[in-house]
């Protein structure tokens, strides 16, 4: 199945709130675990324009290719110079609901209003690499908002910002990366690509997090109210981040585990795993 084509299935599927029956929950733990260490996360990123000429976006996704984001490429398949229909619930599904104002009814507007659609991916990406890559994608959705792109979502965990949120992240992103910190490059590109809190089977769970390069953190509904269970899931990816797995799986009583309700060729498959916390 075409790459793009995947991850827009993945977001369709959201939006009707209905899963594939190939869950991967039944399969044996062991062969989704040998499975993953053949799987590498990418960026899938979707740029609404305000009109029906996709060349000032394209032109400037070229660009930043050249400039700076070697190994990323604009989707010629999907992207398309006409409104797609799907964008409003879509947006409405993936918009962030943990942060405050994220998005206003200018940003919803302007994504009823669009007028073409352009996804750009982003290369295949070792775990080493998924920080610097991730800060790679911020500067890609900056320099398209200043070519005039009027929403902008991250596909491959389902997740949007208004275009003041992004440009926050953006700001936040490149003063880690002139300050060589990675740990705040990669809580942002977390906080920028990742979404949370989904809820599933008792749990509260974290997707996206393997585009930064850790596991997702699935923590009990039990444990908390939402707002308790987000900050757990941050304050455990933090810790992974920066005392390593091993460490934390002991501290958090948690286990690790590979059994995803995602498909191994999905985008929102996590190969680095699930951290459990128990209840």
């Amino acid at each position: 199945m075409h790459i793009l084509r995947r991850a827009l299935l993945g977001s369709l599927w959201a939006v009707i709130g209905w899963k594939p029956s190939f869950s991967r929950e039944a399969s044996p733990e062991t062969a989704i675990r040998e499975e993953a260490t053949s799987v590498t996360p990418r960026h899938v990123l979707c740029f609404l324009g305000k009109d029906r000429d996709l060349s000032h976006l394209s032109a400037a996704a070229a660009q930043a290719i050249r400039d700076f984001a070697d190994g990323f490429s604009v989707d010629e398949d999907y992207s398309q110079a006409e409104p797609d229909d799907r964008m409003s619930q879509s947006f409405d599904v993936c918009w962030d609901r943990v942060e405050a104002d994220v998005w206003t009814e200018a940003d919803e507007k302007a994504v009823a209003d669009h007028q073409s659609v352009l996804y750009v991916l982003g290369p295949s990406m070792a775990q080493a690499e998924t920080v610097k890559a991730s800060m790679t994608a911020l500067r890609l959705v900056e320099r398209l908002i200043a070519a005039g792109a009027v929403a902008v979502k991250g596909e491959s965990a389902g997740i949007a910002h208004g275009l003041d949120r992004w440009r926050t992240l953006i700001g936040q992103g490149a003063e880690a990366v002139k300050a060589a910190d990675p740990l705040a490059q990669q809580r942002i590109g977390r906080l920028a690509f990742a979404k949370r809190p989904l809820s599933a089977r008792g749990y509260l769970e974290s997707v996206g997090f393997h585009l930064v390069g850790l596991p997702e953190v699935y923590v009990p509904e039990a444990m908390g109210s939402e707002r308790q269970i987000v900050a757990i899931i941050d304050q455990v990816a933090d810790e992974i981040a920066g005392h390593g797995l091993d460490p934390t799986l002991q501290k958090r009583h948690a286990s690790l585990s590979f059994s995803s309700t995602y498909e191994v060729d999905e985008f929102k498959f996590n190969p680095y795993g699930i951290v459990r916390l128990s209840g």
